[in-house]
């Protein structure tokens, strides 16, 4: 039999309990970094049925919406519960920088993976200088 080791566990489960009612999913941890000339984010969802996992982009906006589901059967005798289940959601918020109609996501070992691709217009370029004051140098 498996048995809670820490008491504070417990007080915190009654405190939400209380004040909550509801237990609420913790939200997706997210590391962000710029890369190749786009933006990369990856998000842990361990256990979450790719298909529970839907984008939308509304403007500047990517919602991030994805489901876990309990493993246990109802009429199973539940132990010990201390995995966030039920639905996670996130926003980012893009900058006008980006080319939104072109993200791509992929889903791997509970990870989702976003690549997001920084808008032409936004990528830095070199202007080149033409005109009146330059001499050509003779030897």
């Amino acid at each position: 039999m498996l048995l809670r080791t820490d008491p504070f566990r417990e007080l915190d489960r009654l405190t939400e309990q209380v004040f909550n009612g509801v237990r609420r999913p913790a939200a997706m941890p997210m590391d962000a970094w710029r890369e190749d000339g786009s933006v990369r984010v990856e998000l842990d969802l361990p256990g979450v049925d790719p298909d529970s996992v839907d984008l939308k982009v509304e403007r500047d906006v990517l919602t991030i919406q994805a489901e876990r589901k309990p493993s246990t059967r109802e009429e199973s005798e539940v132990l010990i519960s201390e995995r966030p289940r039920g639905t996670f959601t996130r926003q980012l918020f893009l900058g006008e920088n980006l080319a939104t109609e072109h993200i791509e996501a992929t889903y791997e070992a509970g990870v989702l993976s976003l690549r997001v691709p920084v808008a032409e217009q936004a990528k830095s370029r070199k202007i080149e200088i033409s005109g009146g004051g330059r001499k050509e140098l003779r030897s």
